[in-house]
């Protein structure tokens, strides 16, 4: 029960401010937060995940539903609980076809470039709140863009609130934490008040709103925000809307899960608890289709909201089921004194929420790590800035993918020789190892597959025109996971060409259900060699037929 107070009081700004970003009534937030957060304390396995309006999803929500219906019509809203109810259906589907791992196709890179290009595009969507303008745009560029052109309207009142909540709440965000720790407070108490700040800016900028009758110089507010539970919706059975949503509905059912399934498995590892990847689908999708069903529109997991449940004690879905039981309260009892809340209060709670999403240390962490993951998560930063969101991550998986292709095309290879003294192998051009000149050992750590089976090819073929004394290749299997038909079709094509050159092909540590797959084939029995447990026992064993020892010592310092 405190748990859900707590949560409570954060979720009021949150899914007011949520709904307003995604160009929705205010109250559609708070309908988002009740039936979703009953579903899922049903159907999903996380004891604590808190269930609601988020700020990425009501980002790709305006983006999708604002190319189908005007703002602020009934279609606008129509739209809205359509996409949920989609989303929820989709979820539902993969679930019940165990299909969560769908969502590894979004590559860590991709997602962290794409949430730090949301926290830009939606920090820069409130702007206009902050200034009291009137300015639109599709992309970061064109919403800079309206709003410098437009600063000579700003409205100084609107102005001076959104600057005040912006600074109060940044300010409570890096400060107010250890300064209550400093002055002896516990520090879980310190945190819960800390995450509950909000509160505090609305109840003050409501208040100095109303006693300055700051609405009549120009201060927008939320306005009439109407009394009462969420009303009985149905999505809107229109086959030429359902088409154009489709996309957008896949998308944010796989960025909600992936958000979602990540906080949900990091709070359950600290309590040695499991998390179902595959009911979890499940779970979100009933708690989507229950938005979908009740005026709300798509919802996931926060992680701020999460952690908080966390850390104030929740142990069971019961705690979600009551914080959508005091929302309930909210939305029937307190909504008339949401009227005079300023716009500029709630784009300022956005603001600082949504900031500490851009990790650009991420960005050079990944740059010295892999070239190719940070060209990935650049484009899809530069997509989802400059042509918005759907472009953006849909850059970043297709050029992912391109990327993995090429690499894995061009598999690590090396030619390995024995460690003296042991039975390892190792890369000649690394370690001082043995290696017979009638005998070339190539290891490949790839799997074999039909991007890279011409590349084993050329590779195997490279080293026996350089060695003009090599009778014997081996093929050292230990890092091959698995064997494509294309890449069949190069082994045998290998052994073919080998076999005429009065060269034997053997095979080293191949895996069990490698072996599976080839004794499927007449591979094995074509194969003009052995297949060895272990490199050590196949070069004992050639070396004892050829009765040659005449051993070299690799030198690595030879090799750039």
């Amino acid at each position: 029960m405190v748990a859900a107070v707590i949560v409570t009081l954060m979720l009021i700004p949150q899914s007011l401010a949520y709904a307003l970003l995604a160009g929705l009534p205010a109250e559609v937030g708070l309908y988002a937060s009740i039936a979703p957060l009953l579903l899922y304390a049903i159907f999903g396995t996380s004891r604590v995940l808190a269930i609601g309006p988020v700020a990425i999803v009501s980002l790709m929500t305006a983006e999708a539903i604002s190319k189908v219906a005007p703002l602020g019509t009934t279609e606008y809203w129509s739209a809205a609980f359509t996409l949920a109810f989609l989303s929820g259906i989709f979820l539902m589907a993969l679930g019940a076809l165990r299909a969560g791992f769908l969502a590894n196709f979004l590559s860590h890179p991709v997602i962290s470039g794409f949430i730090s290009a949301a926290g830009i595009l939606i920090a820069t969507s409130q702007v206009k709140y902050i200034l009291g303008l009137e300015v639109s745009g599709n992309n970061f560029i064109s919403l800079i863009s309206a709003t410098v052109s437009d600063l000579m309207n700003t409205n100084i009142p609107t102005l001076s609130i959104g600057v005040s909540s912006l600074v109060f709440l940044y300010l409570v965000r890096v400060q107010l934490q250890s300064v209550l720790e400093t002055v002896g407070m516990p520090q879980r108490s310190a945190i819960l008040l800390t995450k509950t700040a909000p509160i505090v800016a609305i109840v003050v900028t409501t208040g100095v709103t109303i006693i300055a009758n700051l609405a009549s110089v120009g201060v927008a507010t939320v306005g009439s925000v109407p009394q009462g539970l969420p009303p009985f919706t149905l999505p809107a059975f229109d086959k030429e809307l359902w088409l154009n949503l489709s996309r957008s509905a896949v998308l944010i059912s796989v960025i909600g899960f992936v958000e979602s399934v990540s906080v949900s498995q990091t709070l359950a590892a600290k309590r040695r608890e499991r998390i179902d990847p595959n009911q979890e689908l499940i779970g979100l999708g009933t708690a989507n289709v229950a938005a979908g069903l009740t005026g709300g529109y798509p919802v996931t997991g926060g992680f701020a909201r999460s952690v908080v449940n966390f850390d104030a004690g929740a142990r069971t879905p019961a705690a979600g089921a009551l914080t959508a039981m005091g929302i309930a309260l909210v939305a029937l009892f307190l909504t008339p004194a949401l009227y005079y809340l300023p716009k500029a209060t709630l784009a300022a709670t956005i603001i600082v929420a949504v900031l500490s999403l851009v990790d650009i240390p991420a960005f050079f962490k990944t740059w010295r790590y892999s070239k190719s993951d940070f060209i990935a998560m650049a484009a899809t930063l530069l997509g989802t800035l400059m042509f918005g969101i759907e472009s953006g991550v849909l850059t970043g998986v297709v050029l992912s993918l391109l990327l993995f292709l090429y690499r894995t095309s061009r598999p690590h290879c090396a030619v390995v020789g024995q460690v003296p003294g042991t039975e390892h192998f190792r890369n000649i051009h690394r370690h001082a190892v043995l290696t017979n000149p009638h005998i070339i050992t190539l290891r490949v750590d790839e799997s074999l597959y039909f991007a890279n089976a011409r590349f084993l090819e050329d590779k195997i073929f490279e080293l026996i025109t350089a060695n003009s004394e090599a009778k014997h290749v081996i093929l050292m299997c230990s890092a091959i996971n698995a064997i494509d038909a294309s890449a069949l079709e190069s082994m045998e094509a290998i052994n073919l060409r080998l076999k005429d050159a009065g060269v034997c092909f053997h095979l080293s540590e191949v895996k069990g259900p490698v072996m599976d797959k080839l004794k499927l084939t007449s591979f094995l029995d074509d194969l003009t060699g052995e297949v060895f447990l272990s490199q050590f026992k196949a070069v004992q064993q050639i070396e004892a037929e050829l009765n040659v020892h005449t051993l070299v010592i690799s030198d690595p310092s030879q090799y750039d």
